[in-house]
């Protein structure tokens, strides 16, 4: 005890309220730190609208974002759909070995498109599956290094789902 309040620069008798402090503090620097991810996913979303590319009227975009969690990668496709108008996002974002995904298809386009086939797809090509609603699914993955090529392979997929409808 004597060693730790030593490490907390804390007589024994303010061991508890420093350590509280130390619990308070960091749980507000977490806080901080999911804003500042959030924030910079947005910025991302914003400047990745003009990488869209048009298959049938339908704007398309798979990207990957830096730093992006499941939840920020969720509010950027939320974005990038109401930017874009009909529209299918998938952005994933990479942790270490774990690959986040998250697609998104506008209300219109999900009687040709399903966000939940489509994250299962892009997700078994990075050792993983995932599901959701037919606009908004989510994914996880185990292998990063796929992650290029099952990107570059959804304007592909999008374009076969729209040719079968």
């Amino acid at each position: 005890m004597a060693n730790i309040a030593s490490l907390l620069k804390a007589d024994s008798g303010t061991v508890g309220a420093k350590v509280q402090q130390l619990i308070d503090r960091s749980r507000t620097l977490e806080k901080e730190l999911e804003q500042l991810k959030a924030k910079l996913a947005s910025s991302q979303g914003g400047d990745l609208a003009a990488q869209a590319i048009e298959i049938d009227g339908i704007k398309v975009l798979a990207a990957k974002l830096e730093g992006g969690d499941a939840k920020s990668l969720r509010d950027t496709v939320d974005q990038l759909k109401n930017k874009l108008g009909a529209a299918v996002v998938v952005l994933a974002a990479v942790d270490g070995d774990k690959v986040s995904l998250v697609a998104g298809v506008t209300k219109a386009e999900t009687k040709r498109v399903k966000a939940g086939d489509l994250v299962n797809s892009v997700a078994q090509q990075v050792g993983g599956k995932g599901g959701g609603r037919p606009d908004l699914a989510m994914a996880g993955g185990k292998d990063p290094a796929g992650l290029d090529l099952a990107l570059q392979g959804v304007a592909e997929w999008v374009k076969t789902q729209l040719a079968a409808k």
